[in-house]
């Protein structure tokens, strides 16, 4: 099973500095996340490098559980409007990642009430095949710490409507 973008998503905001999504962190992985407005759902793609490694030729686990929190909390911060911490994360690895592959993770939200929002998370190859999958549970920000994550969004024309979201809300 091949997972796409949806047609319809739009490019989620990003801080300068963030390890998953940040364009000027020098370690980062600069990756690009995506929500369907319709579903919540969020996607990105990631293929581990040499760097990635953990044992030879396979990406540490670590990894790819921080692409996993990436997905994951935007897609609770997406369902609950308020940006999350991570509380618990469980990552259940079914197949190696090896170096180079290309990876599709896509999150969304189980459940969502005020103080605790609940996402599954899968990550799959090209060719459909589930190399590991993720819960987590997320706690949405107070609305001045909110607020506070809000104004360090980095403001560019790609990500402006998502961000925009976001800003109307703070």
């Amino acid at each position: 099973m091949s997972i796409s973008r949806s047609t319809s998503a739009i490019e989620l905001p990003h801080t300068a500095g963030c390890l998953v999504c940040g364009r000027e962190n020098p370690h980062g992985l600069h990756l690009h996340l995506y929500v369907d407005p319709a579903t919540g759902v969020v996607t990105t793609r990631f293929a581990p490098g040499p760097n990635h490694i953990g044992f030879t030729g396979v990406a540490h686990g670590g990894i790819l559980a921080t692409v996993f929190d990436e997905a994951m909390v935007w897609a609770a911060t997406w369902s609950g409007k308020r940006f999350c911490l991570c509380g618990e994360m469980t990552v259940r690895f079914r197949q190696p990642a090896l170096v180079g592959m290309n990876l599709t993770f896509a999150a969304s939200i189980e459940t969502a009430r005020s103080r605790i929002i609940t996402t599954t998370a899968t990550a799959h190859d090209d060719a459909g095949t589930l190399i590991a999958e993720a819960s987590a549970k997320y706690v949405p920000l107070p609305p001045d710490k909110n607020r506070e994550f809000v104004a360090t969004l980095v403001d560019e024309a790609s990500t402006r409507d998502a961000a925009r979201r976001f800003h109307e809300l703070s």
